[in-house]
């Protein structure tokens, strides 16, 4: 490795920022105050602000968004935030919707400085909820002499999990969206992974360290990561799972 540090520094919800291979990365830009906001006919109820704001996080190279659809994703003062981003890359839908945003298909590739950011599938709830739930990517990052990171998004799929290691190779670090996030819209199934799914993903993630993101703040998340946490020590995957505290740099 070189002496350039990898690191991820937790915003709140599922906006972290990423010092990966000398450029800055931002995930799901959200900043804006708790409240309640609108979204697909139902209200999503945000309880805790960011620990930084968008004029405290500092240039940011790329902004890997996601999806646009959902308000704890992408909120009016991270759309607010978008254009002073250099890259902005997310699905082909966003890009039609948000000007300035570069759409990658699902496993195309965009080479940023060093570093290869590679879109990968997920599913924002359970098989057929796309209808519903709108598309979503991951991403995996790549460059020299680096660790290969990998951001789930929005994904509930364990199995998308074992499909992109089966196709991208060893993964380093892996960043989970967590928190079991369910609405009520598909019953007793969860638009991004549970405890018991997050174990699953790390099970196909090899050695990777698990670092959970986007599992608090708002009320739709039905665990807590303390829960997250005792079901990892339960598997014995206690010691690769690292819990970032907001706004403190966690070195990867």
């Amino acid at each position: 490795m070189t002496a350039l540090r990898t690191a991820l520094t937790l915003v709140g919800g599922p906006t972290a920022i990423l010092d990966y291979a000398g450029i800055r990365l931002l995930t799901d830009p959200t900043f804006d105050a708790p409240g309640d906001y609108p979204s697909s006919g139902l209200a999503l109820h945000k309880l805790t602000g960011p620990a930084l704001g968008p004029d405290e996080v500092g240039g940011i190279d790329v902004v890997l968004l996601s999806h646009d659809q959902h308000p704890d994703n992408l909120d009016a003062a991270g759309r607010a935030f978008l254009p002073h981003a250099g890259v902005v890359l997310s699905t082909p839908a966003a890009a039609a919707r948000i000007e300035g945003v570069h759409g990658l298909e699902t496993w195309q590739t965009r080479t940023i400085g060093d570093v290869e950011v590679t879109a990968v599938p997920a599913l924002h709830g359970p098989e057929g909820a796309e209808e519903l739930s709108g598309p979503v990517t991951g991403f995996v990052l790549r460059a020299p002499e680096q660790p290969v990171v990998y951001v789930s998004g929005d994904n509930a799929s364990s199995a998308l999990v074992a499909e992109i290691v089966d196709r991208i190779g060893a993964i380093d670090v892996a960043v989970l969206f967590t928190g079991a996030a369910n609405v009520g819209r598909f019953g007793d199934s969860d638009l991004t992974l549970n405890a018991r799914t997050a174990v699953e993903a790390a099970r196909a993630l090899g050695s990777a360290l698990i670092v959970p993101i986007h599992a608090e703040g708002w009320h739709h998340f039905t665990e807590t990561r303390e829960r997250l946490a005792r079901e990892f020590a339960y598997a014995g995957l206690g010691d690769r799972l690292r819990v970032p505290t907001a706004g403190v740099p966690l070195p990867l």
